[in-house]
Parts: structure tokens; C-alpha cells; sequence
């Protein structure tokens, strides 16, 4: 099937449907998957091209907005590769009150699910998901002989990691707001299912995208159209997003992200089996066993730190850099997949870090002189952060020289 390529004209329409998308969101609450706001591309393997109906990127869009699926189970697979060395172990270290397991009280539980965000950010990790309508979702990450699951049912949140036989607790408070524009209102949940992450690239359809049809596939045994984004700008570090829709539900089956370098996908998240049936009621039910360790919300850290705040900051990438302390506002420069980030620290240059985490900055740092003076540039294959000397931040899913350019115009 050839490609059916949107007309510039068409973009009020486009934008219609991205807003409509955003209200159908199958409702999974997961762990973080901060490069999911930022872009994908295409990597479905020829197992057969179904013959389908000619569709536009219009109709699929507007297709994609009307689904409505609020029950299901099934597997999804994701693979992240953003470039980045070997954590070694560090990745408690840099989630939000790390520490992990056999760490100190202090330190918190290695069932929060904000200490389990970091792990997919790299490697291959295989997610099974269930959802009934917007009060009931689990996601378990299956990693070997161990399980880490996540349980929204009802007002309860509910998270176990059988490694440790730790147990996290905390009530769901926007399931629980009688106010309902204070419930809309809510965080939201990171995007980690293929729908999700969708909702999410939809939301980029502006003047500076290309969105076409390009052709069928088949996903999870079910017939899907392709829907592929690309930038129109060049300087972007985003090669293309490709969608895999499900041609019957319009759900979104796969979402793959390729950077404009090319090589391997940055993010490849389908799934591998899915069943569009009521999951039975038990699937949401938890106690936690018998001698687990049990950390409640509120202990761990404030309201305003918990769990669907962490969420919320790392779901939204670089728009979470507001809510940081010691930044000197956010401000942005330039458009549509070019905009870079921009801020002050408020001291001076890079913060010293010594050991280990040292180590790690220092492996993805390239030092930098321009106008502006001198810094370094700390890269991934998809985001880019350029650190003056002087304490200024430049950070986008831009190229270094973008970074560069940007911070000599600034001057």
C-alpha cells in the first residue's frame, strides 16, 4: 500500500484529532518512560502485509481519537536504547530517593515505583498489562525468576517487588476528587503502552510535521495500519514515529523510535499478544504476603512527591524541569521538534561528582566552545543537554550544534 501524505492545509484537522486522542486513553498505571514525549520510528517486520481498506492520515487519526477500548490484557515488549554506557547498578542511585533494595531505612522501599523508573531506560524488559475501564490496571515488569507489579484498583495503588518481598501502599487521591474538574486535572500516568505513548506523539502534529499512512502490518495477530510522524525541520534529533493501529479498535498496537542518525530504535514498545476481553475481577486484587515489608506513600515522602508526581515530571520530559528548585524559570527557543529548553542552574557549571557517578557523567560529556564561551554537551541518540561554564542549561532533542548555535544566539 502506497503512502497517503496529509496536506499542510489539513492541519487544523490533524489537531482536532490529537486533542480527541488525548481524551481516549486506555488507562495503565506504569513506571517512566521519559523519551516517549519525544519521538519514533518505524521497524515492523515483514510478517505478511494485510490487505486493507485505503485510509487517509486523517481518517486514522480521527480513528485513533474515536477508540474507546477500556478492557484488555495482553503482553507488551519494550526495548530502549538511548546510547547510553553501562549503568552498573547506578540506576537506584539516580531515581528519586534511590537506594534500592538493601538500603537503609532512610532510603525508602525497592517496591516505590519510583526507584523501579530508571530500568527502562535501557536493555529489553517484557510488561504484562490488564486494564478495566479507569479505576482497574496492573502492568508487571517480568525480569527472570523475579516479578514487579503495579495495582490500580479502585482508590488503592498498590506495588510489589517479589525480589526483596517488598510491598508499597499509597491511596489513589484523583480517583478520590469530588471535584471534577480537580479529578481531570490529576497527574496522569507515564506513557508505556503503545496506546499511550500515541496519545503522546499525537500531540506533536503541528506545521512542522509530515504525517502519512505507510501501509499495514500485522501486530499481535491482529491487521494494523502504519501511521508514520516525521519531522519537516532539520536540527531535530527524531527521525520518525511509526504507529501500528489496530484496524478493527483503532487502538494503537506498536510505537518504535528511531533517531534521524539511524541504526537500532531508541524505544520499540508493541505488543505481543493482546485480548480485547474483560480481564477477570481477581486480576486487580492484592494483599501483600506474609512477611513483606510494607511502605506506606505518605511515609516515604510528601504528598506533593508521591508517586503520581514522579510520574507526572518524567511522562512530560523536559516541561517537568519547571517543578525543579534552584532554576531561574524555563524558557524555550525556537518550534516544533527543534524547541530547546533553556535555564539557568544558579551556580556555576557542571556539579562535581566523584566515584561511580562521576564516571558515568563524564563518559557522555564532549567539551564545547563557542560565542558564548565554553561548556559541555552531555548526549544521548535522542536528547542532547548543552552545560555552560557559567551555569547556563541548553537541553533538547536537538543536534550538538543546535545546542551551540542556541546558546551563541542567546549571548
Amino acid at each position: 500500500m502506497a503512502p497517503y501524505e496529509s496536506d499542510d492545509d489539513t492541519n487544523e484537522e490533524l489537531r482536532t484529532g490529537r486533542r480527541k486522542a488525548a481524551r481516549y486513553v486506555v488507562p495503565v498505571a506504569v513506571m517512566g518512560l521519559a523519551a516517549a514525549t519525544i519521538g519514533l520510528v518505524p521497524a515492523f517486520a515483514g510478517s505478511g502485509d494485510p490487505d486493507l481498506p485505503e485510509i487517509t492520515a486523517e481518517q486514522l487519526i480521527e480513528k485513533i481519537a474515536a477508540s474507546d477500548v477500556q478492557q484488555l490484557s495482553g503482553t507488551v515488549k519494550v526495548s530502549t536504547n538511548l546510547g547510553l554506557p553501562d549503568l552498573g547498578g547506578l540506576e537506584s542511585s539516580f531515581a528519586p530517593g534511590g537506594g534500592g533494595a538493601g538500603g537503609s531505612e532512610d532510603e525508602g522501599s525497592s517496591a516505590d515505583p519510583s526507584t523501579k523508573l530508571m530500568e527502562l531506560a535501557s536493555g529489553t524488559h517484557t510488561l504484562r498489562v490488564a486494564a478495566d475501564g479507569p479505576d482497574k490496571h496492573k502492568v508487571s515488569l517480568l525480569d527472570k525468576a523475579a516479578e514487579y507489579s503495579l495495582i490500580h484498583n479502585g482508590d488503592e495503588v498498590w506495588a510489589y517487588d517479589s525480589a526483596s518481598n517488598e510491598a508499597f501502599h499509597m491511596k489513589d487521591a484523583s480517583g478520590a476528587a469530588e471535584d471534577k474538574d480537580k479529578k481531570e486535572e490529576a497527574p496522569k500516568d507515564v506513557p508505556t503502552t503503545p496506546k499511550e505513548m500515541a496519545d503522546e506523539a499525537l500531540k506533536a502534529v503541528d506545521d512542522t510535521t509530515s504525517v502519512t499512512v505507510d501501509g499495514t502490518a500485522q501486530v499481535a495477530g491482529r491487521d494494523a495500519y502504519k501511521l508514520v510522524i516525521k519531522p519537516k525541520q532539520s536540527g531535530s534529533t527524531v527521525g520518525q514515529i511509526s504507529i501500528a493501529v489496530d484496524s478493527k479498535t483503532g487502538m494503537p498496537l506498536k510505537f518504535t523510535l528511531t533517531p534521524a542518525s539511524g541504526g537500532a530504535a531508541v524505544v520499540d514498545a508493541g505488543f505481543t499478544k493482546v485480548d480485547f476481553s474483560k480481564p477477570d475481577a481477581s486480576t486487580f486484587d492484592f494483599s501483600p504476603p506474609k512477611g513483606a515489608k510494607v511502605t506506606e506513600g505518605d511515609e516515604a515522602k510528601s504528598e506533593d512527591q508521591a508517586l503520581p508526581k514522579a510520574e507526572e515530571d518524567l511522562g512530560h520530559g523536559l516541561e517537568g524541569l519547571e517543578g525543579l528548585e534552584g532554576f531561574d524559570g524555563l524558557k524555550t527557543i525556537g518550534e516544533g521538534w527543534t524547541t530547546i529548553a533553556r535555564f539557568d542552574t544558579g551556580g556555576e557549571g557542571i556539579p562535581s561528582a566523584s566515584g561511580d557517578a562521576g564516571s558515568f557523567l563524564d563518559s557522555l560529556g564532549t567539551k564545547v566552545n563557542g560565542e558564548f564561551g565554553s561548556g559541555t554537551v552531555f548526549s544521548t541518540r535522542l536528547v542532547n543537554a548543552l552545560i555552560t561554564d557559567d551555569g547556563q542549561v541548553y537541553a533538547g532533542a536537538v543536534t550538538k550544534d543546535a545546542l551551540v548555535k542556541a546558546a551563541n544566539a542567546a549571548k
